[in-house]
């Protein structure tokens, strides 16, 4: 694990969202040039879209542009100045060289759960296709297991959504403090399903005392299920995750 001091000095005592702003400006940071980005969605990943601005309205980057993971970091990034791009285009795969986002869990592995906002799909896209994932947090976000802090997201279509959440429910059948459960959002008098970006429903995963098991083969037994479009755990993507902590240090910890 590397590290470096980041200023305020220590004897300051820092708000999360002041740590959100370290760690997103430490990652802008890696920024260079000419480069196609990752745009993250979320509170830290939008620290990250205003200090982008300000250095592409200062000219400190030239030719620099970002392809959105959902619609509110798109109006966000236009609001600031960062030039978009769609992801692909003229019949070939995007070139990314850098993605910025936060999460919402980072295991010892720099596995990820993301998605409690809803645009876990997106994210994972344009993440995926990137050459490098910058993931930045303040430490509240390490966990010794997935699934320990809160929902486990997975992404559905609606046409059966029911359905699909009995398949899911499924995949856990008999595990102690598990249950899931089709995420709704106030309208009018009553509930209605949330609704993401892509027109899909989100279903949340609670576990008790997180995910115990074989990640990549849970991940493979959601992803067979017909109806389920993409989950939330992220495994193997991040390169580097910057943790930012209270004291006003920040630890860069590289993939293996």
């Amino acid at each position: 694990m590397g590290s470096a001091a980041a200023s305020p000095p220590p004897s300051q005592k820092l708000s999360q969202e002041d740590l959100k702003r370290v760690a997103a400006h430490r990652a802008v940071e890696m920024v260079e040039p000419g480069m196609t980005l990752g745009l993250g969605t979320g509170s830290t990943a939008a620290h990250a879209l205003d200090r982008l601005g300000d250095l592409l309205r200062g000219g400190a980057l030239p030719g620099v542009a970002g392809v959105p993971t959902s619609l509110k970091t798109e109006s966000h990034a236009a609001r600031v100045g960062i030039p978009l791009l769609p992801l692909g285009g003229d019949g070939a795969p995007a070139r990314i060289h850098l993605s910025i986002d936060g999460a919402d869990e980072v295991d010892p592995d720099l596995n990820l759960v993301k998605g409690r906002g809803g645009s876990l799909l997106r994210e994972k896209m344009i993440e995926g296709a990137g050459e490098r994932f910058v993931v930045i947090v303040d430490e509240s976000k390490l966990v010794p297991r997935l699934g320990c802090t809160g929902a486990v997201p997975v992404e559905v279509v609606p046409f059966g959504a029911a359905h699909t959440l009995a398949l899911i429910r499924k995949v856990f059948d008999g595990l102690t403090g598990f249950h899931a459960r089709l995420r709704t959002v106030a309208k009018d008098a009553g509930e209605a399903p949330f609704v993401t970006d892509n027109g899909n429903y989100i279903v949340e995963m609670f576990f008790d005392d997180g995910i115990r098991g074989d990640l990549r083969d849970i991940s493979d037994r959601l992803l067979r299920i017909t109806g389920v479009v993409e989950h939330g755990m992220f495994l193997g993507m991040a390169t580097t995750v910057i943790v930012a902590k209270k004291d006003g240090t920040v630890a860069i910890i590289n993939k293996k």
